[in-house]
């Protein structure tokens, strides 16, 4: 047998001396599998009877030689901040490696200082990567780095992505935080510790199935042992109020701990002006009255962030994390005031009566969330074993008073009406999840469980006055208990050919939930088990052009707040309310893109929501109220072709452009119109084109101007108006780097305000809002401490194709 295997391996040898066809290809990536371009590669044979030769990894961290001889040959990859890796190889055949995984080095390079950056965009099978580690994007805060972020939407309160709330992740652990208290957060940490932003717009199975796409917010680990820090600080001035934000970041590295800390406090104070116009029918369907109200709110905010991260090497192949983000708004400085005046017409449109509305509001939060991570690395390179518990505590509280008076025409007093409302909200979520990964040598393995509960109990007591006694109302009072528990099991698998990559997994969830109204001594109770499979194909065409297929099915469940079933009043004639009895939403999503000359992007999606839950706005005409339910509308159908390039025109010009064309379908009942099933269908326009140009040799000085334009849209029943907003930015980079003052201006034109109009049976609502997003805006960062990998004093400086020079 030995003879038989050392003649075929002669014979081979001896076939492959002449045809000098054979070829090694493979991929360079980190332990989170995140590719590394430019890497260096030597290849010689051990004999020395070959030169020595040497390539570059390319953006995607792939590699090869070819036209080689066999022999045996020694591969040896090298990188800045990565240990070298040799590899030998008996070269028989033509043979692809498949990934290799670097290990960072985290000695200290003593007076190195490089510039070395990553691409600014890397497309993998599951994910598109945002890479901004290094860049002067790092002098940002991590919101406005979103902002820039190909795929993200960042706009009036809302992040999304094509038209759908993302769920956040940060290093991979979700974050339970509202979108609200995610831009606040967001907005109060400094970029300088950002490595990168991932899209996952179809996420793998290793992600829970709830909500739909998912934002993954990376950190860097500093590579240096030592300290660094920041102080950061924004100011925005609005043609009301101005807007601060201010805060601090430390990072500390020794042999065996990694701490990061981040503080930041946000007082903020917020003008609104709505114009509202209500046209309420008969039984017949005529004009039986109109209600216009001038409506406007101050809401003075100050909300304090803590985020901590850390981080000890028990040894080699032991690590203990713990990381906390805390967002606390106190009572003192948390509060809304409302002023609204409402004139009532009859159907000759003559004004009957007007009643003016005063409302003050006071707030508390205190969003806790804690979690411990362990982490066991095998001996064989990439696999290993994680394990994490979490623990978040949720507190709200609010109290708000409403004082209404209603006049006849001459202003004379008709009657007054008063009430006040206490609500609050606890919740108490804890997880406990465990992930394996097994890396082969061209093929990846993960497998994990997770289990998780939720307990939230929720208060409403509404109080009314007659003749100065205050009493509680009966009927819109309540308690609100509601206890879930999810059961999750995942496998996934992915493979690297040398043109090919698949990545596909199933997931399976059961969940059993309890909601109990004590009033109605009503108990409303449901469990299901639903499986959700992925499936992602990316074909590399050749170095400048891929291909990719994913498909994934999701779950969004409806918020705790959507679950109540009771009666918030917002004044006399408006109120909010919940339905216990709401289902899951299940979405299917499927997604095929075309990358061409690496620069330039086409993306054809196609979305089906089965039973989407929705806040809708409805009138009811016969007690002239207004209605915000939260309710299960039938479907809604979404498709699209996205355009996406981000490339460089000049040696001081960048330019990023994403444009979307999409179609959206959505079927729901009008619950105040018999239940009758009713569609709104639309073609719309999404663009944003952000320029980025670098105005001195040095690249110290940037110009970003931006612009964005949305065609009308439809959300559920409701059209918004089209909107458009060109935002200027300038910034100054001094004192090597370590200090950032920027000063710009957000919505020169103020043209990104937005109406809405609900029109349809026997609805007709219209609101504009105006709000202060003209911005004029200035900031400053000042980085401090062992920054020697990030400056420019000497050392590297690629300037790859894709580099970002802002």
């Amino acid at each position: 047998m030995r003879l038989k295997l050392f003649l075929g391996t002669l014979l081979i040898g001896f076939l492959s001396g002449f045809s000098q066809e054979l070829q090694i290809t493979g991929s360079i990536t980190d332990a989170s599998r995140q590719p590394i371009p430019f890497a260096n590669i030597i290849l010689e044979t051990l004999d020395g009877s070959q030169p020595t030769t040497g390539t570059v990894s390319d953006d995607q961290g792939m590699f090869s030689f070819n036209d080689l001889i066999a022999a045996m040959y020694r591969i040896e990859i090298r990188y800045l901040g990565f240990k070298t890796k040799s590899l030998d190889l008996n070269l028989t055949q033509s043979t692809a490696l498949g990934s290799i995984i670097l290990i960072e080095d985290t000695q200290e390079l003593d007076g190195v200082t490089v510039m070395a950056k990553r691409p600014t965009i890397n497309r993998l099978v599951d994910r598109l990567v945002f890479n901004v580690e290094n860049s002067t994007l790092s002098n940002n805060n991590v919101l406005d780095v979103l902002k820039h972020t190909p795929g993200v939407f960042v706009n009036d309160g809302n992040i999304s992505i094509k038209q759908a709330i993302p769920t956040f992740y940060i290093n991979d652990r979700r974050v339970h935080l509202s979108v609200n208290e995610i831009q606040r957060l967001l907005e109060g940490t400094t970029a300088t510790n950002l490595k990168s932003i991932e899209v996952i717009t179809n996420p793998p199975a290793k992600y829970e199935a709830e909500g739909g796409a998912i934002i993954n917010i990376v950190m860097s680990k500093n590579i240096i042992a030592g300290y660094n820090g920041s102080v950061f600080g924004n100011f925005k001035q609005g043609y009301q109020y101005p807007k601060y934000s201010l805060g601090t970041s430390h990072f500390f590295k020794g042999k065996k701990l990694n701490a990061y800390l981040n503080f930041s406090d946000s007082p903020q104070k917020e003008f609104r002006n709505n114009k509202e116009r209500i046209n309420f029918f008969s039984d017949q369907g005529d004009l039986a009255t109109s209600w216009e109200t001038d409506y406007k709110r101050t809401r003075k905010t100050s909300d304090k962030s803590i985020n901590t991260n850390i981080n000890y090497e028990l040894d080699k192949h032991n690590n203990l994390g713990l990381s906390t983000n805390m967002l606390i708004a106190p009572r003192e400085s948390t509060k809304t005031f409302v002023n609204s005046t409402t004139d009532v017409f009859d159907s000759n449109k003559l004004l009957d009566s007007t009643f003016v509305t005063d409302n003050r509001l006071v707030d508390e939060t205190y969003n806790l969330a804690f979690t411990l991570d362990y982490e066991h690395k095998f001996n064989k390179e990439g696999e290993k074993l994680s394990i994490s518990t979490h623990h978040t505590n949720y507190d709200f509280s609010s109290f708000q008073n409403v004082d209404t008076d209603y006049l006849f025409p001459d202003n004379t007093l008709i009657r007054n009406n008063r009430f006040q409302t206490f609500s609050s909200q606890l919740i108490q979520l804890y997880t406990g999840q465990l992930d394996y990964e097994f890396p082969g040598t061209s093929f990846q393995f993960e497998t994990g469980v997770k289990v998780s509960n939720i307990n939230s109990k929720s208060i409403l007591t509404q109080y009314v006055f007659n003749d100065n006694t205050k009493e509680i109302d009966e009927d819109n009072s309540d308690t609100f208990l509601y206890d879930e528990t999810n059961y999750s099991a995942y496998a996934s698998f992915s493979k690297d050919w040398d043109k090919w990559i698949l990545k596909t997994g199933l997931r399976a969830e059961y969940t059993d939930t309890r909601g109990q109204s004590l009033s109605a001594n009503q108990i409303n109770s449901n469990d299901y088990l639903k499986v959700f499979p992925s499936i992602h194909i990316l074909n590399r065409i050749n170095d400048k052009n891929e291909l990719y297929f994913n498909y994934k099915k999701r779950i969004y469940r409806p918020r705790y707040s959507q679950l109540n079933p009771f009666k918030y009043f917002l004044n006399d004639n408006a109120f909010v309310t919940g339905d216990p009895n709401l289902r899951p939403q299940i979405d299917d999503v499927l997604t095929l893109g075309y990358t061409f000359n690496k620069d330039f992007t086409f993306e054809l999606y196609y979305r089906y929501e089965n039973n989407p839950t929705l806040q809708v706005v409805f009138q009811d005409n016969e007690n002239n109220l207004i209605k915000y339910s939260n309710t299960n509308i039938d479907r809604s159908i979404t498709y699209g072709l996205d355009f996406t390039t981000y490339t460089k025109l000049d040696k001081r010009w960048n330019l990023y452009l994403l444009s979307s064309i999409f179609f959206y379908d959505n079927q729901f009942f009008a619950i105040e119109s018999n239940n009758q099933l009713y569609n709104n269908k639309k073609w719309s326009l999404y663009a944003n084109v952000i320029n980025y140009f670098n105005l001195l040799t040095d690249k110290s000085l940037d110009l970003e101007v931006s612009f964005l334009y949305i065609s009308s849209v439809y959300d559920g029943p409701k059209a918004l108006s089209a909107i458009s907003g060109l935002n200027l930015n300038l910034r100054k980079s001094i004192l090597q780097n370590k200090v950032a003052l920027s000063i710009g201006v957000q919505d020169a034109f103020n043209s990104l305000n937005v109406s809405s109009t609900t029109r349809y049976l026997n609805q007709d609502l219209f609101y504009k809002s105006s709000e202060e997003n003209r911005l004029f805006t200035f900031g400053f960062i000042y980085k401090f401490g062992n920054f020697n990998l990030r400056t420019n004093n000497k050392g590297i400086d690629l300037e790859e194709r894709e580099r970002l020079n802002r």
